[in-house]
């Protein structure tokens, strides 16, 4: 059999793991050992196919990185650039990647903790919302209702970090690389909506467990459903309110469906960037001292980026002078009122965080205790009928 080399093969190596990670996934270790070191050295020799036989410099070594949502801010301006340019760059063209957004990818959210693990997916992505099924641990600091304002979302994320990259590393083999973050995810409606109540009995979009708990306790319907799927939805009538970012909802165009936009964050979405720990370690020490430099700058200019957009999606949804940003819609503002203040904070210590609890095996009470407990001020007990 004679195997041509050339471009044309490439995806062949590039989508290999991505299109057939469900089947790998069920291949016992053994088996799935033999596929990835035999897909490794038929990638490896049409790779070699591409190089000059004249080649007098080693080539380009390039990563492969799942990233985060296709079309949003923090991808398209932040995590894009860094992987396809601005690495080359700084190593003076002796590394590079390629990056696919985790929504493209074709790995369901949550598989890739998973894939990340087996080293099927050297570097990816990992949406926390994903993870309230099988790892609801590491969903704690953005629970629905927890973090009113970005302020207290930092203080609670820097007091998960440290159990959260230990757990990981030890529980998993992943290292945690970066804590990306997107724009605060509020409320849209397409009726009057005058506060957090007017929720009862309508039919909500929700992204995550902890958001359902959230639309449940305020007597709504939460409808779970995939960022592309909200548009649709809300068309077709299945949803009449949705809540997802505010700069998020303003490029899907949900300013031109709704009327209402509620200024409470219900949460935030946080985002675990990692590597496989075998991957990591076995980089060559000056790029992995580089990426060791360079992604906490990275985080940190998306915490920034996502701050600005929270504001600036709610000027753009509005239609203020001031968006520039986004496209301007007219939808009105309801203000977090004393009594919503009230709602959130009792909605959440008798209903988001005792379920949370429920979700969770029986140590995280002890874990949310010596952790975000203390930040927070709010203490748990073990829930009846925890894991």
């Amino acid at each position: 059999m004679r195997i041509e080399c050339g471009k044309a093969r490439l995806p062949i190596c590039q989508n290999f793991a991505f299109r057939h990670s469900i089947f790998l996934m069920s291949c016992p270790q053994p088996l799935l050992t033999r596929i990835a070191y035999a897909l490794a050295l038929l990638c490896a020799a049409m790779a070699s196919c591409l190089l000059p036989v004249h080649a007098q410099t080693p080539p380009q070594q390039k990563l492969r990185i799942v990233g985060g949502l296709a079309g949003l801010n923090q991808y398209t301006r932040r995590e894009e650039p860094f992987w396809t340019q601005e690495l080359a760059q700084l190593s003076g063209g002796k590394f590079g990647a390629d990056i696919v957004p985790f929504d493209r990818a074709g790995v369901p959210g949550g598989d890739m903790l998973r894939m990340i693990q087996l080293g099927v997916i050297p570097f990816g992505t990992v949406l926390t919302s994903s993870l309230s099924a099988q790892y609801p641990e590491y969903t704690a600091p953005d629970l629905a209702g927890l973090n009113p304002d970005m302020a207290s979302l930092k203080k609670n994320v820097a007091a998960y970090r440290p159990y959260l990259e230990k757990s990981l590393r030890d529980q998993h083999g992943i290292e945690v690389l970066a804590l990306y973050v997107y724009p605060a995810q509020v409320v849209f409606c397409k009726r009057a909506l005058a506060s957090l109540a007017d929720l009862a009995g309508r039919r909500v979009r929700v992204a995550s467990a902890t958001q359902s708990d959230f639309v449940s306790a305020l007597g709504g319907v939460p409808v779970l459903l995939g960022l592309a799927q909200i548009m649709p939805n809300m068309a077709s009538g299945n949803t009449e309110c949705a809540i997802t970012g505010t700069m998020t909802g303003n490029t899907i165009g949900l300013h031109e469906v709704t009327a209402y936009v509620h200024a409470m964050p219900v949460t935030w979405g946080l985002a675990i960037f990692a590597a496989n720990s075998t991957a990591w370690n076995g980089l060559a020490p000056d790029l992995k001292a580089l990426l060791s430099r360079e992604l906490p700058k990275l985080e940190t200019t998306i915490w920034a980026e996502s701050e600005r957009e929270t504001a600036m999606g709610m000027h753009c949804n509005k239609g203020d002078p001031g968006c520039t940003g986004g496209r301007k819609g007219k939808l009105t503002e309801v203000a977090l009122s004393a009594q919503d203040e009230r709602r959130r904070q009792e909605i959440f210590t008798t209903q988001i965080l005792p379920r949370w609890l429920q979700r969770c095996n029986a140590k995280c009470a002890d874990i949310w205790n010596q952790t975000i407990g203390p930040a927070r001020g709010v203490m748990a007990t073990s829930a009846p009928g925890s894991k």
